[in-house]
């Protein structure tokens, strides 16, 4: 094909790859494409869009001739669709000078893109649209196609050793230009003073004779990064941001929900903030997505990480730097940093209270522990000790320091909301209280919150670049002297850039963090002893469902309670994998905030160690009154999540219970009225057995029901007494009923049939070895349950 005709199938064979903007055209579906469902596809895939492949070199032979290709503004995240629609220039510098005026007839805004910004492009906004997908059987998001080719990227264009791989070509230079800028199409009003290309920047200080061809592509490098942050990360700006942390905004954004819930479509408050709820809500990330990002970010750190030590000369470093080298330095706080603060807070407030945000947990972890990534690897040791973190990433933590406690705020927030007897919710306190448990992290924390809170020093040279970022208008690599970058004025620029002036700091080691705390160890106690408490009814419920309990007459359903939890169906294993997550998570939090032992004791104490006569757990927290027990704001809360509740039990006569899906319609009616025919008989004649003293008597109240044994039972807390009726002595046919004791006599025919004993002979067998089983089980019985026979 000639260039012209790869220019006019390019569009299209991107299209067909990716899918469309809008989701109908599936294309090779890369996201849901595995080698182990389908490796033919899988391999040629890879091949084929290899950095070094047939496609990539496709997109440089077009690179070369300076091709351009049309992208819809519409399909951008929303603060920069509703940046450009509005003619004002976002800060990013992807967009400069790209932006064009449809042609006439044509419809809408779009960007002038080069190939390789055109095809990444469509590979990174893929992720986005391409949601609906038809999926055949389960897809492991991390051993995806796209998984594997955004990896490959990033160490393709961001190396962590040498440099960028010059693209193939056949220039004479051997290199692809980078790109021209080009003049606007549209006049654009900027907010804020938007720093250059990387590239620019370095190449007007360098001569151009000595420029490698590392000098050259690092505007790959760059793009890359900038396509990739801009359509997974750029979904809330930071301005709206700010805007909706204010209380005043909070709440008729509240008004609002409440006026759409209720359908008064004529609400102030819709017509107010109605495109600031819906802008704000319109993006919701998955789980793939974070994980993707996920990716992203252990991959800069490492990035970051493999930056070379600065020559001990300044002029040295000014004169040997390579645009790689600088390019590792400011590719966290420069690019990253902001939007991913942003997109983090997002997920912690509107992430579902489910297992799933461990996917979004371990990005932000992955993004507090850069020294994790770093080329030195920690000692091997026998023992599983913290490693202690280095001093070396103090700056770090305070140039971060909201992602490491603001964010730790609206964790613990979460876990007060959760429930903590389910395993997974548990590994999640476990690994946040473990990560900051690493000895000298809460120490650098602390000194980062100190160095915010010290008062501002008014030094006359400082004041026109108060709190100015590189983002508002900074430069990275303008020559600060040492005695202006202090760390006090860094903590403060990066908490103020991201929260605005007015921003209220919450410490994470003040008192009302500190109270949080210690009401997250308060609901880790009862879910201990939750755990402890299912536990051991798991264990009961086995012992008692033996072989043995099969041929039993009385089965344990028809005395009317239901004693299952959801959180029966764990298991033993996940019980005590919750224990242990909880029980190390509760001493890290106690090593974190230095919480007293003695106090800890005593909520522990607390929590529900204390148990009724009976040996359960006890009641959700009530109060007295004069209609009986009423529910706290602490017993609601109780219930909701498992910690406590009140076993359900049927009140009425246990001949009248509805029929079970375990029983015989037919069978209970026809039973019900011969055992009404026989009590009606023989009543006088129970109640003069019943009351002898005699082993008679025990035997017969054993098998007869009397209302003076019954056990006492809780009732509901709407009542405050309930009195049982009596309704004597009798006979209850209806466990024949059961389809569990039919089987189980149809087994003992079947086997004595194997013994050439006939229906007669194992019938009388049968009493005969029941009334045996009852003798002896009535020397034990005068204290027990009573049963129905």
């Amino acid at each position: 094909f000639s260039l012209k005709e790869l220019h006019g199938i390019f569009p299209w064979l991107v299209e067909s790859i990716f899918g469309s903007l809008d989701g109908i055209i599936v294309g090779w579906n890369l996201r849901c494409l595995q080698g182990r469902t389908n490796p033919t596809e899988y391999s040629v895939a890879l091949d084929f869009l290899d950095p070094s492949g047939p496609m990539m070199k496709l997109v440089y032979k077009l690179q070369a001739e300076e091709y351009r290709y049309d992208f819809p503004v519409s399909y951008l995240p929303g603060p920069v669709k509703a940046s450009i629609q509005e003619q004002v220039l976002p800060e990013c510098s992807l967009y400069h000078n790209k932006v064009q005026f449809p042609s006439s007839g044509g419809l809408g805004l779009n960007l002038a893109l080069n190939p390789f910004e055109y095809y990444m492009f469509y590979f990174a906004i893929s992720l986005i649209t391409q949601k609906n997908s038809p999926v055949t059987h389960h897809v492991s998001p991390s051993n995806s196609a796209y998984f594997i080719l955004v990896d490959t990227y990033l160490k393709c264009f961001l190396p962590t050793e040498g440099s960028v791989l010059p693209p193939p070509s056949s220039n004479p230079g051997g290199v692809i230009p980078s790109p021209t800028p080009r003049s606007p199409a549209v006049p654009f009003t900027s907010y804020g003073t938007h720093h250059t290309s990387l590239l620019k920047r370095h190449i007007a200080h360098q001569p151009s004779v000595n420029a490698d061809p590392a000098s050259q592509e690092i505007w790959r490098s760059e793009t890359l990064l900038q396509i990739f942050v801009e359509m997974w990360l750029h979904h809330y700006s930071l301005e709206m941001y700010q805007k909706m942390q204010s209380p005043h905004v909070k709440l008729e954004v509240l008004h609002y929900r409440l006026s759409i819930s209720s359908k008064h479509h004529g609400s102030p408050a819709q017509s107010s903030y109605q495109a600031l709820h819906a802008y704000q809500e319109s993006f919701k990330p998955t789980e793939e997505h974070v994980l993707v990002v996920r990716l992203l970010v252990k991959h800069l750190h490492a990035f970051s990480n493999s930056l070379k030590p600065e020559p001990l000369s300044p002029s040295a470093h000014s004169h040997t730097a390579s645009p790689l080298e600088e390019f590792k330095r400011v590719v966290i706080p420069r690019f990253v940093q902001e939007k991913l603060y942003i997109f983090l807070q997002h997920c912690f407030g509107h992430w579902p209270l489910d297992a799933s945000f461990r996917a979004v947990l371990e990005m932000w972890l992955s993004y507090l522990q850069p020294w994790r990534y770093a080329p030195e690897k920690p000692p091997q040791s026998a023992e599983p000790l913290l490693r202690s973190v280095s001093e070396k990433w103090a700056a770090f933590i305070q140039e971060n320091l909201l992602m490491y406690t603001k964010l730790f705020v609206g964790f613990l927030n979460r876990a007060l909301r959760t429930d903590l007897v389910s395993p997974k919710n548990a590994l999640m306190v476990f690994r946040v209280a473990k990560v900051f448990a690493q000895p000298n992290l809460a120490e650098m924390i602390l000194k980062g919150e100190q160095l915010f809170l010290e008062p501002e020093l008014v030094i006359p040279h400082r004041q026109h670049r108060l709190f100015m970022t590189p983002t508002l208008g900074g430069s990275f690599f303008s020559s600060w002297p040492p005695a202006i970058t202090d760390a006090s004025f860094k903590v403060k620029s990066h908490v103020y850039s991201l929260e605005g002036q007015d921003f209220q700091y919450k410490q994470m080691f003040g008192t009302e963090v500190r109270n949080l705390v210690l009401k997250l160890a308060q609901l880790i106690c009862q879910a201990q002893q939750t755990a402890k408490s299912i536990s051991d009814h798991s264990a009961e419920t086995m012992a008692s469902q033996s072989f043995f309990s099969w041929f039993r007459f009385t089965p344990s359903e028809m005395n009317g309670s239901y004693t299952g939890n959801d959180l029966d169906e764990i298991g033993q294993d996940s019980i005590k994998k919750t224990d242990e997550y909880l029980e190390k998570a509760l001493e890290y939090l106690c090593q974190i905030f230095k919480l007293n032992e003695a106090q800890l004791t005593q909520m522990m104490m607390k929590c529900g160690t204390a148990q009724d006569e009976n040996g359960k757990k006890q009641l959700p927290d009530c109060i007295e009154s004069e209609d009986g027990l009423i529910l706290t704001p602490l017993g609601r809360y109780q219930i909701i999540n498992g910690l406590r509740r009140f076993e359900v039990q049927y009140q009425g006569d246990t001949e009248l219970q509805p029929i079970r899906s375990y029983e015989n319609a037919t069978l209970v009616r026809l039973l019900f009225r011969l055992s009404s025919v026989l009590n009606e008989r023989f009543a006088d004649q129970m109640d003069v057995l019943c009351s002898r003293e005699d082993f008679v008597g025990r035997l017969c109240r054993y098998h007869l029901t009397n209302p003076h044994l019954i056990q006492k039972i809780r009732y509901s807390p709407v009542v405050k007494d309930r009195t049982s009726p009596n309704w004597g002595p009798r006979i209850s046919l209806r466990f024949l009923a059961s389809y569990r004791t039919l089987i189980s006599l149809l087994m003992i025919y079947f086997i004595a049939s194997w013994f050439y004993i006939g229906p007669v002979g194992c019938t009388f067998i049968i009493l005969i070895g029941y009334f045996l089983y009852a003798v002896i089980m009535t020397f034990f019985s005068e204290g027990w349950k009573p049963h129905e026979h």
